[in-house]
């Protein structure tokens, strides 16, 4: 039994198929260095642009109980803040700061003095010299100088949720 030969590609085929994928490949690559060329700054954002802290009702309970809680910065960009709740009311009265004045080295935070009803910049144990700077419930330190403070909001699930990536330049 014959074999069938299957179809020929001729010169003319060929070089018709290599310049058509010659101009496929000029006009893609055109087309990237076009977009390139149009974009403006590139800003990267991972991961959540705010912390959610958890639920009002257990957050504000555990503040009343043990007094402000801090939060050390697991992704160790060194954004370890205080979260505190001030009055009676679950829905109001959030506010979060860093754990440290702005110069101190991580190994320096401010730690709740229930009795004081202050916070005081203490170290790890035989770690490094802290400045002498106490802290109210408000953020306010007694240096006079300021701490960075950050939005509290609450979301539609009664979430506290601290915006970590505010812009102090254009938010104040």
């Amino acid at each position: 039994m014959p074999v069938a030969r299957g179809p020929q590609m001729n010169a003319r085929s060929a070089v018709l198929v290599g310049l058509t994928g010659i101009v496929i490949a000029v006009v893609l690559g055109g087309g990237v260095l076009f977009l390139a060329s149009q974009g403006g700054d590139v800003e990267i954002t991972l991961g959540d642009t705010d912390f959610d802290a958890g639920q009002i009702g257990r957050i504000s309970e555990e503040i009343d109980d043990r007094g402000p809680i801090l939060y050390s910065d697991v992704a160790g960009r060194s954004r370890d803040l205080i979260l505190q709740h001030l009055g009676d009311i679950p829905e109001e009265g959030w506010l979060a700061f860093d754990a440290r004045p702005i110069g101190e080295p991580r190994d320096c935070f401010f730690q709740w003095d229930a009795d004081a009803q202050r916070f005081h910049l203490v170290t790890i144990v035989g770690a490094v010299e802290c400045a002498d700077v106490t802290m109210d419930e408000r953020g306010n330190l007694s240096t006079g100088g300021t701490i960075d403070m950050y939005p509290v909001s609450i979301d539609d699930d009664k979430n506290v949720r601290v915006d970590l990536n505010f812009d102090r330049d254009t938010d104040g």
